[in-house]
């Protein structure tokens, strides 16, 4: 039996090791140690509150505070009378945060289709990406956003950014024209006016909390400064009812296009500028550059018999001729260094207002040949031709006019009945004002002005009035252009046919308009009249522009409330007036 271990108490009191002496560096060396960890966290402390506070102020902020943009709504676009031509409505875009964002398949499925858009195109957007927000539809309707909301899902988001509208649709499209996703103008009024309509966006910081929510707005806020207002010399009704005339134009003759303008001969204003094909400013899908192109503005042609006025006027103007000098244009044609100009047929002796009522070709070169070509080309300079417009609006073209020394006898011929030169329909409008206006060119607005505006004087008020008589003898019976008569007033025009340039020569294609303006007495308003490529065998402008002509003359002078001056009765009861063959 093993004794029991007996535990030996220790006196730690008289410990050897106790007892030992601690060297005195040792302690001090521990107290400088700490010292040192207390210095450290001091300096940590200063760098963190003195020195670099601006540094982690910002770094925080970077995380938490953020500068969000308050947009700037674009100014609107309003016709003459306030109607609106262009708005932008304020619309959620749509997004999620990236990090928190979580559905299941059939949530996503559903996201899709309030989204309209596949669901492969949301997954190809979503997955991939961990953080930020993704952007997944904008400008989506407010129903839209309201159903999308109530799916109650992680990390969608709104942000409000302003879409346009256009109420106006395709009537007015050319003139307005649009806007990218941006907000920044493409086409029209919208580009033409992009400084003033565009305004200047603001902005106001706010906190975030980490699933991206505003928790607290801190800081002064930047208010946006809205864009401004630009108003038109647009008439909406003026330029619907031109449209639609011009539409129905295009569709009755087969044509490939068409373009009308409308001008008030006291102001200078556009009151009217239509084209089809036209397009929706607001649904641009599967958009070709047919629909957008600005046709009165933008393309150019040759303006035949319409220059025809403008040739008289000289000769009137330099006392060459009087109304009633007679011109013989027997046999009905006349040949210049081998080529033969001929009339659609012979009329013998004609007087100068004969010539230009029956649209003699013969009358008109014979009237020309009598006269320096510097003369007529100066008088093509000064009614605008071979000059770009100057009107505040792109796309204006300049068309062609070449220098007089470079004629040749046969030119000198054509250019008196427009050919040989180019013209776009709104430069032939702004052209017919000098007859409007007694002899003075007028300048042009696309902007509303009520005040009369003066124009650059071409020639004496006499001439433009005596020309102003051949016009209105050029559209009652005998005239090339009874089609253009208006009911209840006198109305004054040239029709104009050209065939259409095919490589070197002239095809089977042609161009009608008619150009002119009303009352005769006292004029009002300019109107001209483009089809392009009428295809069902009627080409002549006297059949197919002087129809929409008179239409558009008769709407627009009654919405202008322009008293009739001939009796209205007498005009209902009187037989239709057949056209002269025009010549061209």
């Amino acid at each position: 039996m093993s004794t029991p271990t007996t535990v030996r108490s220790v006196n730690y009191a008289t410990s050897p090791l106790l007892a030992s002496k601690t060297p005195p560096w040792r302690s001090r060396f521990v107290v400088l140690l700490v010292g040192l960890a207390f210095l450290v966290l001091l300096g940590r402390a200063v760098h963190l509150q003195i020195i670099a506070t601006d540094f982690y102020q910002a770094q925080g902020e970077k995380r938490f505070v953020h500068k969000q943009p308050l947009p700037a709504s674009r100014g609107r676009i309003l016709d003459r009378n306030g109607l609106v031509l262009a708005t932008s409505v304020a619309l959620p875009s749509v997004q999620v945060d990236a990090k928190t964002f979580s559905a299941d398949t059939a949530q996503r499925k559903a996201l899709a289709q309030k989204l309209e858009m596949p669901l492969s195109e949301l997954n190809e957007r979503l997955d991939g990406v961990n953080s930020g927000a993704v952007v997944l539809r904008r400008h989506v309707e407010e129903a839209a956003w309201q159903d999308i909301k109530a799916m109650g899902l992680k990390g969608v988001q709104e942000v409000r950014e302003y879409k346009r509208r256009y109420p106006e649709g395709e009537a007015a499209a050319h003139v307005v024209g649009f806007t990218n996703i941006d907000g920044k103008g493409q086409e029209g009024i919208e580009l033409g006016f992009q400084t003033q309509l565009l305004g200047q966006a603001g902005q106001r910081q706010v906190v975030r909390d980490r699933l991206g929510r505003v928790v607290e707005d801190i800081g002064d806020q930047a208010n946006p400064v809205h864009g401004q207002d630009i108003t038109l010399s647009i008439d909406s009704k003026v330029q619907f009812f031109a449209y639609q005339r011009v539409r129905d134009a295009v569709f009755e003759h087969k044509a490939k296009a068409g373009s009308v303008v409308v001008l008030d001969t006291q102001t200078g204003e556009v009151l009217a500028l239509a084209n089809y094909p036209s397009y929706d400013p607001a649904n641009r899908k599967n958009l070709s550059g047919a629909q957008l192109r600005n046709r009165a503005l933008t393309d150019i042609f040759e303006p035949g018999s319409t220059m025809k006025p403008f040739v008289a006027a000289l000769a009137l103007e330099t006392g060459r001729v009087t109304p009633d000098t007679p011109i013989n244009t027997a046999p009905g044609r006349i040949t210049i260094t081998g080529s033969t100009i001929n009339d659609a047929h012979p009329h013998g002796v004609l007087t100068v207002a004969q010539v230009i009522q029956k649209s003699s070709n013969v009358g008109t070169v014979k009237l020309a040949l009598a006269m320096p070509a510097r003369e007529l080309w100066e008088m093509y300079t000064a009614i605008g031709l071979g000059q770009k417009p100057r009107i505040d609006f792109p796309g204006a073209v300049t068309g062609r006019l070449r220098p007089y020394k470079t004629w040749r006898p046969i030119e000198h011929a054509t250019m008196s009945y427009g050919y040989g030169l180019s013209a776009s329909l709104f430069q032939l409008a702004r052209a017919y004002t000098v007859f409007a206006r007694d002899g003075e060119l007028i300048p042009v607005t696309i902007q509303r002005t009520d005040t009369p505006t003066g124009g650059q004087r071409v020639m004496s008020a006499k001439t433009a009035q005596q020309v102003r008589q051949m016009l209105l003898m050029a559209t009652s019976a005998g005239g090339t252009g009874t089609k253009a008569q208006a009911i209840g007033y006198s109305v004054g025009g040239k029709s104009g046919t050209a065939r259409k340039q095919e490589g070197k020569g002239y095809g089977n294609k042609y161009r009608s308009w008619f150009v002119g303006l009303a009352p005769v007495g006292n004029p009002r308003i300019v109107v001209a009249v483009m089809v392009d490529e009428p295809g069902k065998g009627v080409y002549y402008g006297g059949e197919v522009a002087a129809p929409v002509f008179s239409q558009v003359v008769q709407q627009t002078l009654r919405m202008m409330n322009v008293a009739p001056d001939i009796d209205v009765k007498a005009q209902i009861s009187a037989k239709p007036v057949p056209s002269e063959t025009e010549s061209f």
